[in-house]
């Protein structure tokens, strides 16, 4: 796809509130394959951030990106097939990750450079500086782009009151820690269900739930000022604090909670909250919240309910593993209580 048809497509789309485009009326990716430089530059511009790219190499152009649309961030794969160095002015609007999977890359921004492999560190761009990357014919790449009004309200909801400043990120992060690993997978089950037909992407409170986990992992992965109230583990549990989240949970079952929210409800660090919730409850907040909305989906069920409608209304998108978690907990399949329940 070059030139004249990459133009025509572009006609067709519509922008996520990221700023993103997307073929209007499908959830399918938007592909884009071009020898064109211009296209490259001109679609990745408009995507993610405008900038500048030349081919250092003696390799010609083999450009592809793969984009997947998610409500309220941008996720896509991008390759040039050829060795490339792209320079590009303050985002201002938005924080910027990369994770190399191939080949080799060097990231600059605020006066810290760094060289590494792929999967050996990733690339968290600020907002407020200019930047540089370069990158080798082999690389291949995530890139993912969070709207910077997004996320710091997310780490005022994970910290406290409103940051006052941009999240200062280090410009790179290891790629090979637990944290970093869980992270990524996020990243490629959200891309994943992105890019399936009815996948997570077409259920906005499901999106919304690996959006706000996606975004908490990567806070929590990559140092920052930020780091040290977000690792923050008291050496005794504030038990108060963790029965005020359990309350919080079992009179809003129904409504979009995230590890974030219950964090503010708590006035707790993520870590904090993780360990206060094992320590007085035996599980994690995320556990918990799935068996109070499995114990609502079992009395509906026994009452007559629809497994499709019951399992959807309360958060269970996937009714295979909802399956498997009722059948875990109450030792029969919920189609078994739907047809013992008396007739409505």
């Amino acid at each position: 796809m070059v030139g004249r048809h990459h133009d025509e497509a572009a006609q067709r789309d519509q922008v996520n509130a990221s700023g993103a485009r997307f073929p209007t009326g499908t959830a399918a990716p938007l592909r884009l394959h071009t020898a064109d430089l211009d296209a490259a530059r001109e679609h990745t511009s408009r995507t993610f951030s405008q900038h500048e790219v030349k081919i250092t190499g003696e390799r010609s152009l083999d450009f592809r990106l793969e984009l997947a649309q998610s409500p309220r961030l941008t996720i896509g794969q991008l390759a040039y097939g050829a060795m490339v160095t792209i320079k590009g002015p303050p985002m201002r609007q938005c924080y910027h990750i990369n994770i190399p999977i191939t080949g080799e890359a060097t990231a600059e921004q605020g006066g810290h450079r760094r060289t590494f492999s792929g999967g050996e560190a990733g690339v968290a761009f600020g907002p407020c500086a200019p930047l540089m990357v370069r990158m080798s014919a082999d690389s291949w790449q995530y890139h993912v782009k969070l709207p910077k009004a997004l996320l710091d309200s997310h780490a005022a909801k994970l910290v406290g009151p409103p940051l006052g400043e941009d999240i200062q990120f280090d410009l790179a992060f290891n790629l090979r820690t637990e944290m970093s690993r869980a992270l990524i997978e996020t990243v490629r089950f959200l891309y994943t269900e992105c890019c399936r037909p009815a996948g997570l992407a077409s259920i906005p409170a499901a999106c919304r739930e690996i959006e706000s986990a996606l975004m908490t992992q990567l806070l929590l992965t990559v140092p920052s000022q930020l780091s040290p109230a977000l690792n923050d583990r008291p050496i005794r549990t504030r038990r108060a604090k963790i029965r005020q989240a359990v309350e919080y949970i079992n009179e809003h079952p129904e409504d979009e909670i995230t590890t974030a929210d219950l964090a503010a409800v708590a006035a707790l660090s993520p870590r904090a909250l993780q360990a206060g919730f094992r320590d007085l409850v035996g599980v994690s907040p995320t556990a918990y919240l799935r068996g109070v909305r499995l114990d609502r989906a079992h009395l509906e069920l026994a009452s007559g309910g629809s497994v499709t409608d019951v399992a959807t209304r309360w958060g269970f998108f996937h009714l295979s593993r909802f399956a498997e978690q009722y059948r875990k907990r109450f030792g029969v399949l919920p189609s078994e209580t739907a047809r013992r329940s008396p007739p409505l």
